[in-house]
């Protein structure tokens, strides 16, 4: 079977749906994400979603293009690059008919993925059971196991602490303090002090724990609530770590890859 060409339908556009859909592409696939219209994304310096704010997105040598239709889709395809769709109903489904879906939501439960979406269904992380909800699902926790393919069972159960980044684990995650509009004059990439106001949430301010770099920050004025995940300081201070794929994606995305080439290529 010649795989070049293989459709692939890619459930989120964030951080990690990015990076597997980077490896993909980059291995001739034809990938199109499926978003919500307003997507919470927090490094979105190497997410396609802000492709939907932007028309277009460039993360390092890939492209992906937002598409309001099937012809879109066609036209993103036709010129070697991705597309990102509106449509968290998953409602493309019976005129794209994709060989491949990967749910990259990161929810922790599932959201509505079957195992007959697909010839071949793959799930990232906690909140799914292999042989049930998707054919296989991906470790996504951070160590030993990280991007290991489970076809019996599920992934480790989401531990509630961020990964471990230069010894830095809660202290690196800025959080919205209060529901309200998120208003920051910072960008991604800045440096920061420990104690600077990065961001404000209904007048209250959001300090940065740490002394780094902004590696990412939702988007100036969307609604969020209390205690989501507004932003990440790097304390390695490495700027251009801002507009790279991190290495968990990419073990993620190359455990994908892997899952697809072991049904297909045979």
């Amino acid at each position: 079977m010649n795989l070049k060409g293989l459709k692939v339908l890619v459930r989120g556009a964030g951080e990690m749906a990015s990076g597997v859909g980077l490896r993909l592409s980059h291995s001739h696939f034809q990938v199109i994400f499926t978003e919500i219209e307003a997507p919470l994304c927090v490094r979105r310096e190497v997410s396609f979603c802000e492709a939907l704010y932007r028309d277009r997105m460039v993360v390092e040598d890939g492209e992906a293009l937002r598409a309001e239709n099937q012809e879109q889709v066609s036209q993103a395809w036709s010129a070697g690059k991705m597309a990102v769709l509106v449509d968290p109903a998953l409602d493309c489904l019976p005129w794209l008919e994709p060989q491949v879906v990967v749910d990259a939501v990161l929810a922790k439960k599932n959201l509505g993925l079957t195992v007959d979406l697909a010839d071949l269904v793959v799930a990232l992380g906690p909140g799914f059971t292999a042989g049930r909800d998707a054919h296989v699902v991906v470790e996504t926790n951070r160590g030993h196991n990280l991007g290991r393919l489970i076809y019996q069972g599920q992934a480790e159960p989401d531990t509630g602490v961020p990964g471990d980044i230069a010894g830095q684990t809660s202290r690196r995650v800025l959080r919205a303090p209060a529901q309200g509009g998120l208003e920051t004059d910072h960008q991604i990439g800045d440096r920061v002090r420990a104690g600077e106001i990065v961001a404000r949430v209904a007048g209250r301010p959001v300090r940065s724990e740490l002394e780094g770099v902004l590696r990412g920050l939702i988007r100036p004025g969307t609604m969020v609530r209390p205690g989501l995940k507004i932003g990440d300081v790097d304390p390695r201070g490495r700027r251009e770590f801002c507009w790279t794929v991190s290495d968990k994606a990419r073990a993620v995305g190359g455990a994908v890859l892997e899952a697809i080439l072991r049904r297909f290529n045979q």
